[in-house]
């Protein structure tokens, strides 16, 4: 109910300008839940409870009770910071507040997740572009947000309702899910466990722009050794790893 209803004030905030051309506005949100990524092999599966019991970090009672804890925690005491963020945005440039975005999560399911909006585009479909350095789809008011992370902030959203975990691998764009996919043997590996807010591949060095395959097979290795390797004190020594890159990180922009 803290999710819908959060949710529910930046929608009524950002209706009236929001762009006709987002195709999630226009997707009812139970199928994009629901919709499973054609591509995902036969490890996938379409209920994320069925993942097999020796994945821990899938299936494991205390992460989630801690997300759950967690996340609804922040989003009260960020209530009046994400106020201020919701009226930079609106003020800074025309389009909704919120950006949403199709990713895979958990077991090959797609979900839409919530950022606030940092680039002049709200891009779901075709060929999406990863963020550059000095990318020109950047607003100046989204700069500041990507440069302190504090964009991806209604993500806490999904963290309670169970589309994310506080820690996991980063979702990407289903484009960049397909694309990456036929690339990579082991990409579709990284869909056992729930997308994190952070995770063990951004704190080693592995975010930002993807110059090269390489630069994607590193994350991806990360990711699937966070999963392999789990435990909650791994995801305590993350979330401290992350806390210092919150005020520098070389890679945000």
């Amino acid at each position: 109910m803290l999710a819908n209803g959060v949710c529910r004030m930046f929608e009524t905030a950002s209706s009236q300008d929001r762009p006709e051309a987002t195709a999630d506005a226009a997707a009812p949100a139970a199928a994009a839940r629901m919709a499973t990524v054609h591509y995902l092999t036969p490890l996938i599966l379409a209920r994320p409870t069925a993942l097999p019991p020796h994945i821990p970090v899938a299936g494991s009672r205390l992460k989630r009770f801690v997300d759950i804890v967690l996340s609804s925690f922040a989003l009260l005491v960020f209530v009046p910071l994400l106020l201020v963020i919701a009226l930079g945005v609106r003020l800074g440039s025309r389009g909704p507040i919120l950006f949403r975005q199709r990713r895979t999560g958990l077991g090959g399911q797609v979900f839409t997740i919530f950022k606030f909006r940092t680039m002049s585009v709200t891009e779901d479909h075709g060929d999406i572009k990863h963020a550059t350095k000095d990318d020109a789809r950047v607003t100046p008011f989204g700069l500041i947000l990507r440069q302190t992370s504090l964009d991806e902030l209604p993500q806490l959203l999904n963290i309670l309702r169970g589309d994310m975990s506080i820690v996991g691998p980063r979702p990407h764009a289903l484009a960049h899910d397909e694309h990456y996919g036929r690339l990579i043997p082991s990409y579709d590996a990284r869909f056992r466990a729930r997308p994190g807010l952070t995770g063990l591949a951004q704190v080693s060095g592995f975010r930002g722009e993807i110059e090269n395959l390489a630069g994607m097979i590193n994350r991806i290795d990360a990711d699937n050794a966070y999963i392999d390797l789990w435990s909650p004190t791994k995801d305590i020594m993350i979330v401290l790893r992350t806390v210092p890159l919150l005020f520098k990180d070389p890679n945000a922009y």
